[in-house]
């Protein structure tokens, strides 16, 4: 039996305005999803992406403990889209484009990438596996 691919990616966000407008112009797309949970505990804003994947934008009922993240915390270091080494280029133009810092194109032995980060300092990755 083969291991089940990834179906969503929910993370939480400090202003969900702020996150939800930021995430609409990296995506080109709007939400799919934006309700309170039916346990009262959190809301959910969620976006379809291709090949069937979710990523979602949470907010929970009491606040969040504030703190930035550090992807040196334990728990989630980074989340990285899967593209080819030669998409790399036109995501270097549309994220400065859209006045987001990144990495520029990063080459190594297992793989390309360009590394960026949300509004809550969230590391994502456009990431190319070698040839």
């Amino acid at each position: 039996m083969s291991f089940p691919a990834l179906t969503h990616v929910a993370i939480t966000v400090s202003d969900l305005d702020a996150s939800t407008k930021w995430y609409t112009k990296l995506f080109d797309s709007e939400p799919v999803l934006d309700e309170d949970e039916a346990s009262g505990t959190f809301h959910h804003t969620v976006f379809a992406l291709d090949g069937g994947m979710l990523f979602g934008l949470h907010t929970h009922t009491g606040g969040g403990s504030g703190d930035a993240f550090d992807e040196r915390r334990t728990g989630l270091d980074h989340i990285a889209f899967a593209i080819t080494r030669d998409q790399l280029d036109e995501w270097v133009t549309k994220l400065d484009g859209l006045g987001i810092k990144h990495s520029g194109v990063k080459d190594a032995h297992y793989g390309s990438g360009i590394s960026f980060r949300d509004p809550d300092n969230i590391a994502l990755e456009f990431f190319a596996p070698p040839a």
